[in-house]
């Protein structure tokens, strides 16, 4: 087992990696860690996440007190949204919350990250829903995040940045890491006239292979957050003709919102199809 010190030189190294990727700016983002059911170890509040070292990093209970941190360091004021997933999470050792310019673009244009335009996306990210905005620091961002949590290990913050978790610190960033380049591509992919994206047939021969490969966490391939609905990549809540024809509707009865109006939704189909005869 890790001992404590290995793993806040850990987080230290993750927040590196994070502020070298430009996934960060000055002291942006935060880590957290699961010791047990009762100990956590996060970053402190105010602190560039490319300069730290062991002694920065602070240790809070289940409800984010302070159970250790050294002179001058507190923990993240963001450690309320860390401890959300934990509590409805419990698969979950780890978590990361960063600011990546592609992926942090989406969510303040309102774009979720839907699209199955790649093998490795599909198989271990799924899809990325938009969580809505919240006042930093605040319980609106936990509260926010709260219905998504049984269902995605990422998700964007609206007009905020990008949180991924997993069972582990580097899988955790991993998630991170994979959201960034996923929306990476999605955006240029775009710029060139639009992504090719995989059909439903593909789609779930991809998600069997998560099911073989029996990775961790949770993902489109065995839950939905449309309840009855397939999974979000070919939901039947953002139909093609919706975007194509009503352009918006798509985010507002998409995959980043947890409440969908189903029989508006089919009377705006209705409504497109008669006008396209």
């Amino acid at each position: 087992m890790i001992n404590e010190m290995e793993i806040k030189k850990q987080i230290c190294e993750v927040g590196k990696r994070i502020y070298n990727r430009n996934m960060v700016a000055a002291n942006d983002g935060n880590i957290s860690v699961k010791l047990n059911d009762h100990e956590f170890l996060c970053t402190p509040t105010g602190v560039s996440k490319g300069f730290m070292t062991p002694e920065f990093i602070c240790k809070v209970d289940e409800k984010g007190n302070v159970i250790q941190a050294n002179k001058g360091f507190k923990p993240s004021s963001e450690i309320k949204m860390h401890m959300r997933v934990y509590q409805k999470r419990p698969d979950v050792g780890a978590v990361v919350h960063a600011h990546p310019t592609f992926a942090t673009s989406f969510a303040i244009a309102g774009i979720p990250l839907t699209q199955p335009i790649m093998p490795e996306a599909v198989i271990s990210l799924g899809c990325v829903p938009i969580a809505e905005y919240g006042t930093p620091s605040t319980m609106e961002i936990p509260d926010n995040l709260e219905k998504y949590l049984p269902y995605f290990d990422a998700v964007l913050l609206e007009n905020h940045g990008a949180l991924t978790w997993s069972t582990d610190l580097m899988a955790a960033y991993h998630k991170m890491e994979s959201l960034e380049f996923y929306a990476e591509l999605l955006y240029k992919s775009k710029m060139l006239g639009g992504p090719k994206e995989f059909d439903k047939a593909n789609i779930k021969k991809l998600y069997e292979i998560r099911r073989q490969f029996g990775m961790p966490g949770k993902h489109p391939a065995n839950l939905c957050l449309n309840k009855g609905k397939d999974n979000c990549h070919n939901c039947g809540a953002c139909e093609d003709a919706v975007a194509k024809h009503m352009p918006g509707y798509e985010f507002q009865f998409g995959c980043n919102s947890g409440d969908v109006d189903e029989k508006m939704v089919a009377d705006i189909v209705k409504k497109i199809v008669a006008e396209m005869k």
